[in-house]
């Protein structure tokens, strides 16, 4: 019975495995994307500091690394989720509740 169901579910684990991949794949890149703005950064400052491109385009390509770079933490600052700082716990046992007058508990009736 096991041989056939592993048979039969085969495609579907297959298919899984594939997506489990992709999906890996994508978060290395997303992980490394702020490294590869980083380095954009450093190079285009060097750039400018030796000549090779102007006050103008330095501003302009820097504002466009700079908003991706905002961007990209934005989202993973979305993506993460808010933990919640736990309550602690009160070791006091609950009060127990009354009776308002003329009413009988449960128990006695």
């Amino acid at each position: 019975m096991f041989l056939v169901d592993d048979l039969l579910l085969s495609p579907v684990k297959g298919v899984l495995w594939v997506f489990r991949e992709i999906h890996d794949a994508a978060e290395k890149e997303l992980a490394g994307e702020g490294e590869v703005i980083t380095a954009a950064l450093s190079e285009l400052y060097m750039r400018l500091e030796t000549g090779q491109i102007t006050e103008a385009e330095f501003d302009a390509q820097e504002k466009v690394l700079l908003d991706r770079l905002d961007r990209l933490q934005a989202e993973e600052k979305a993506a993460a989720p808010a933990k919640k700082p736990a309550k602690p716990r009160s070791k006091a046992k609950p009060a127990r509740r009354k009776s308002p007058p003329g009413v009988k508990p449960a128990a006695l009736v």
